[in-house]
């Protein structure tokens, strides 16, 4: 027997108030939802953007005000239940409840699961003074204080958040000593080329690198971190140490619902994880065009889900169409802004395809031996945007393929050499 189609939602509860949530809630309104919406998130502050975390609010220029996503009237303008420092325990999808830590219970008609990532932190670390990860505001705000007085800071891990912190606590007059294991940071995001120039910017900026040695601990004394020990025994001493090692989807919450959960919340190519619940931002996991399954932690994807999933609830599962991203990166490190679309890791071919290394501006073109599936640009932002329709579609030869054929980038490389057409008379 066919399963009857859902009612429209007039009851909606969104757990997350960060940008997929803020995102969903604000689109739902714009969509036409005038019913009760209820937005849960975990922290107490109003919704704020991660990316400046390790950027502005890291090195003063910002103080926390700055991040918020919107002023407080326009929240109070959306007409939510907006419940913040409420964390989730649990959800009942039989009788359609959030369970909340305080023991309340929240009814829906219709949930959206926004609850994002937390930080990994190394074995011991937990309640050690100087031990710090970078995923909210008062993480960010705490580890500004260690830096304060020219502090020796040692950075575990070698992605986004791990060297944009480690150029803004050079900037700071921080001792910096970045540490992992892959031969260059971001090496496995970039390849050998890119990564390498980015290297040695961190060098000349004054960072240490320690390369393709993992870490075996983190060292303390009385209760405060003392340095990092790496695997080959060396140890580096420290007032302060950043774990940037990644982070795990938030679905502890949610064992025992009956969702399934693997590599966080796994959803249909619209966003539905089951029947009356769907997943926006870096907590869903949904099919790949390309085959498989794909989860992005950035912020331009969190706030296309939002947008997608209000559509979708509304529309119910028979009208709802699959969500499509090309997803999109950047990072800032000293003077030099770097962007990041598709996909880059694993890539068969690398090809520098405008600037140089040697320049400090670049553009980069990765894929499989016959498929373009993601851009680099190193402060050429224009034409970074130029090659993205490589991923696409647009110019590919098959219509139906997942970017474009490498034959395609020369005839975007020559477009800048074109001559202007000119307007004629008449």
């Amino acid at each position: 027997m066919a399963a009857a189609p859902e009612r429209v939602p007039s009851r909606i509860v969104v757990v997350g108030a960060s940008a997929a949530g803020l995102t969903t809630v604000e689109a739902l309104r714009r969509f036409g939802h005038d019913g009760a919406l209820t937005l849960i998130g975990d922290e107490p502050h109003l919704p704020y953007d991660r990316p400046p975390l390790s950027k502005q609010l890291l090195d003063g220029t910002w103080e926390p005000d700055r991040l918020r996503l919107r002023a407080p009237e326009a929240l109070d303008a959306l007409g939510l239940d907006l419940r913040l420092g409420t964390r989730a325990t649990a959800l009942d999808t039989d009788r359609r409840e959030v369970c909340l830590a305080d023991g309340e219970r929240v009814g829906y008609d219709a949930l959206v699961v926004a609850t994002g990532l937390s930080a990994r932190r190394l074995p011991g670390t937990r309640g050690l003074a100087g031990a710090h990860v970078l995923r909210t505001l008062d993480d960010a705000l705490a580890l500004r204080e260690s830096l304060r007085g020219g502090a020796r800071l040692v950075v575990v891990g070698g992605g986004f958040v791990g060297a944009e912190a480690a150029a803004v606590a050079r900037t700071l007059g921080a001792e910096v000593t970045l540490v992992t294991d892959e031969p260059a940071p971001l090496a496995d995001a970039l390849g050998a080329e890119v990564a390498g120039m980015l290297a040695g910017l961190h060098r000349a900026h004054g960072v240490r690198l320690s390369t393709g040695v993992p870490v075996r601990e983190v060292t303390a004394d009385a209760g405060a971190v003392t340095g990092v020990r790496l695997a080959d025994g060396r140890l580096i001493e420290a007032d302060a140490v950043l774990m940037g090692i990644g982070a795990d989807p938030n679905t502890g919450w949610l064992r025992g619902s009956g969702l399934r959960l693997d590599n966080g919340v796994v959803c249909d190519a619209t966003l539905r994880a089951d029947d009356g619940v769907w997943a926006a931002g870096d907590i869903a996991n949904w099919p790949a065009p390309e085959g498989g399954s794909r989860r992005v932690e950035h912020r331009t994807n969190a706030a296309e889900q939002g947008i997608a999933v209000a559509r979708a609830v509304l529309a119910g599962p028979e009208a709802a169409v699959p969500f499509e991203t090309v997803p999109y990166v950047w990072s800032d490190q000293y003077d030099l802004r770097l962007q990041t679309y598709g996909r880059t890791r694993g890539a068969e071919r690398v090809r520098v395809v405008e600037g140089g290394t040697d320049q400090l501006r670049l553009v980069a073109v990765y894929g499989t031996s016959d498929r373009v599936t993601g851009i680099v640009g190193v402060n050429l932002p224009r034409r970074t945007r130029a090659y993205r329709r490589l991923l696409t579609g647009n110019a590919a030869s098959d219509e139906n393929a997942v970017g474009a054929g490498w034959d395609a980038v020369d005839a975007i490389a020559r477009e800048d050499a074109a001559p202007v057409p000119q307007r004629t008379a008449g």
